[in-house]
């Protein structure tokens, strides 16, 4: 999916989500390089929300 190609912005998107989402902590959004489908299943459990919404929502940061 390449993570919505975000690496190079993901400490500025992570503190975003961080006080957009008080139930996300930093073990939940820790990037990993390949293992994009873990950090967004992770942020859907957290969320409630489908995938779908949680690329879009990461996408919008």
């Amino acid at each position: 999916m390449d993570i919505l190609m975000i690496k190079d912005r993901w400490n500025e998107i992570k503190e975003k989500l961080k006080s957009m989402f008080a139930d996300l902590s930093d073990s939940d959004l820790r990037y990993e390089h390949g293992k994009d489908d873990r950090l967004i299943g992770q942020i859907q459990i957290k969320l409630g929300k489908s995938r779908d919404e949680v690329i879009s929502l990461i996408r919008s940061l």
